[in-house]
């Protein structure tokens, strides 16, 4: 039976987990730091971001504050009294143990890819969506094709002056709030990233392949973007913006585009990959 001394620092991790709990934590503590809003989330997909980093992460400070816990016990109840000379009784083969610190981690792992890959699933899943939008990287910025209006808006990179940049003309995406979006990434050089802070996802965009992504914006507001893999000289400057409007305000925004002459689309023929695989099948077969 443990004495009342290895019983009270047995309990102090326990008591001290407790303290931390029950003293509450801010809104954004409750979200893991992430990015985020008090009065809802930004598409429908970031609560379940949000989810699986916090849970994932109180989990893991359980976890280390037992660890933490039982080392600092064993070090006071086990340490080196005055006097003591001798070596204490030396242990080895301790299979329930050993066992134990084998298992504990596996079934972390095993959990934390099962729940990983279930939010994974539901976030890239195909859905019938109301709006299809294709956004073009390029070095060093971007173009959007608004394909239900057969309208584009073309975009230059960040202009910086000295030592301040300026974003006011930088490319903007329009998205209607509540509506199902999606988006169709392409690029016309290199490997670029389409990474909207805000929506707590990005997703590569690799020349040959059309990447796609499915989402609801929830949230009216600006939200911003950039390019979230290294892609050269002035990759830093691959900024946009995203702009939630309500469908009103969205149906005028493509309607000044038209107006602007901005109609059709922008295609990928000025591409500067032109021998990527099935580009030109009658050499391939030669």
């Amino acid at each position: 039976m443990l004495s009342k001394r290895r019983t009270k620092w047995a309990v102090l991790p326990v008591a001290t987990a407790l303290v931390l709990f029950l003293s509450g934590c801010s809104d954004l503590e409750l979200r893991g730091y992430l990015p985020g809003y008090t009065d809802g989330f930004v598409t429908n997909h970031t609560e379940r971001v949000t989810n699986l980093w916090v849970y994932s992460w109180v989990v893991l400070l359980v976890v280390g504050i037992i660890a933490w816990g039982l080392m600092a016990w064993a070090m006071i109840v086990y340490r080196r009294r005055k006097g003591q000379t001798d070596l204490p009784p030396q242990l080895r083969y301790n299979m329930p143990i050993e066992t134990l610190f084998t298992v504990i981690p596996l079934v972390l792992v095993v959990a934390f890819f099962a729940y990983t890959v279930r939010d994974m699933g539901a976030i890239e899943q195909p859905v019938n969506s109301e709006y299809k939008i294709q956004v073009v990287a390029k070095q060093w910025s971007w173009d959007f094709n608004y394909v239900n209006e057969n309208t584009f808006d073309s975009g230059i990179q960040s202009q910086f002056v000295g030592q301040k940049g300026s974003e006011a003309g930088l490319p903007v995406l329009y998205l209607p709030v509540g509506k199902t979006v999606e988006i169709d990434l392409n690029s016309r050089d290199v490997i670029h990233s389409f990474w909207v802070i805000d929506f707590l996802y990005k997703k590569d965009m690799i020349p040959g392949v059309n990447n796609k992504m499915f989402f609801t914006p929830e949230r009216v507001g600006v939200y911003k973007g950039r390019c979230a893999e290294l892609c050269g000289e002035f990759h830093s400057m691959m900024l946009f913006k995203v702009k939630v409007v309500s469908p009103a305000e969205y149906a005028t925004h493509m309607a000044d585009l038209k107006a602007r002459g901005n109609n059709g689309q922008l295609g990928l023929d000025y591409v500067r990959n032109q021998n990527l695989p099935g580009d030109n099948p009658a050499a391939s077969e030669g």
